[in-house]
């Protein structure tokens, strides 16, 4: 699963990492403050490529922002965003609420790292203390999630110009975590490699094993997780001390365990 990560890349980064034009990158992008705990419903940034209106065999590339938590086109409201932030890689191409997504309206989420949580033998009013992890490049590139853009109709909006009458959406793709971080969790982001981002994004390509080869889970030691503040488990904490790893002693600055609030995961 991926239900928490952090985004602070300035957008001006973003745009050489994925060979953005300057001129295609949302207001709305720049808008948006560093986070470094996104959470299911938040607006974050999205790479994703459209056809050219005029050129429909060009594509363009821009910097954007959608909400996390996909709400599919056909949807009667955006109330089934909240519980469609993740996509199994396995069943997305059969799935309702993805398979049109994941044919022609792929998009990469930038991250810096994203949270995972271990129950540990420490008890705390009978339950298991949840320690949170972050997981990140090693090498300290971005992390370039594998994701889905869906684009939803408000039909409350009488004049479909209006840029509110559209909610951008998305969902995070995940596969089985690999062995070294199996331990943590059994889910994990898909990545897309830099070689293969002009594949994914093309909304050209819909075959659905062509788009499954291009992506992997991160090779051995690509990924380094390590322990950090159990703050992170509520959405009311932010800043850079969350990605802070604990001390040598291991001795949490907060003063009480904090339990990961809940998300409903496909």
């Amino acid at each position: 699963m991926c239900g928490r990560y952090a985004s602070s890349r300035d957008p001006a980064d973003l745009v050489v990492e994925f060979e953005i034009d300057a001129g295609n990158v949302r207001e709305s992008v720049q808008e948006l403050p560093e986070n470094y705990n996104v959470a299911p419903t938040d607006p974050v940034i999205a790479v994703v490529e459209r056809k050219n209106r005029e050129q429909p065999d060009e594509v363009v590339r821009k910097l954007t922002t959608v909400k996390w938590g996909l709400v599919p086109s056909w949807a009667k409201d955006t109330s089934i965003g909240s519980r469609l932030i993740n996509a199994r890689m396995e069943t997305v191409a059969e799935k309702p609420a993805f398979k049109k997504a994941f044919a022609s309206r792929r998009c990469i989420l930038p991250a810096d790292g994203y949270y995972e949580w271990y129950e540990t033998e420490q008890k705390h009013n009978g339950k298991p203390v949840k320690q949170p992890y972050f997981i990140r490049p090693a090498d300290g590139s971005v992390l370039a999630m594998a994701g889905l853009y869906e684009i939803w109709r408000d039909k409350s909006v009488a004049d479909p110009d209006k840029d509110e009458a559209w909610l951008w959406t998305c969902t995070v793709l995940t596969t089985t975590a690999t062995d070294d971080l199996g331990r943590i969790h059994d889910r994990m982001p898909l990545l897309v490699e830099p070689e293969r981002y002009n594949a994914w994004l093309d909304p050209r390509s819909s075959d659905p094993d062509e788009l499954r080869d291009l992506l992997v889970p991160a090779a051995p030691g690509r990924l380094e997780a390590y322990a950090v503040s159990r703050a992170v488990s509520s959405v009311k904490n932010n800043g850079p001390q969350l990605v802070e790893p604990l001390p040598p002693d291991g001795i949490d600055p907060v003063d009480k365990p904090e339990e990961p609030e809940e998300t409903t995961l496909f």
